[in-house]
């Protein structure tokens, strides 16, 4: 059996990764995984492609951002299977990864608490977490869950406590 014997056609991954083929060729259109065309011009993928899809459906699940995984398998070989050492390479920036997405998801139940258990609901007069709306100084969107240690800050306008 030669190298070309071993490849499988998209439909064959997509089927056996679970994935729709709009999905799969969205992955290789953003680097995640790699085919070869055919005579045809057909996609063909190494049979190894398999365990990178079931690499980024585990990623998915736990919360990882598409941009994180590929960041993690763009240190794996493309052109063939990772070895152990490779992939345990890999779960180690995962890990620091989730250890960080786990302290932003306590920081979030923590707030959560104390901002219900208030009853304001209110971010613009919230005297706990928002003194003096002072998080509108810094702009749209949410920042502080993100900021590591982060500490509510008071109004650029509220007294010094």
């Amino acid at each position: 059996m030669n190298a070309r014997d071993d490849l499988l056609g998209i439909g064959a991954v997509a089927r056996r990764a679970g994935l729709s083929v709009p999905a799969l060729r969205y992955y290789e259109e953003r680097g995640l995984v790699r085919a070869v065309r055919d005579a045809g011009g057909r996609r063909r993928f190494p049979r190894h492609v398999l365990r990178r899809l079931a690499v980024i459906a585990a990623g998915q699940r736990v919360g990882l951002s598409l941009a994180d995984i590929a960041d993690a398998l763009a240190a794996l070989p493309a052109d063939r299977a990772p070895t152990p050492g490779e992939w345990a390479a890999v779960g180690q920036v995962w890990q620091r990864l989730l250890d960080a997405r786990l302290r932003e998801l306590q920081d979030l139940r923590t707030s959560l608490d104390g901002c219900i258990g208030c009853g304001c609901l209110s971010l613009t007069r919230c005297d706990l977490l928002n003194p003096r709306d002072g998080a509108a100084a810094e702009g749209s969107g949410s920042r502080w869950l993100r900021e590591a240690g982060h500490a509510p800050r008071p109004a650029p306008d509220a007294a010094p406590g």
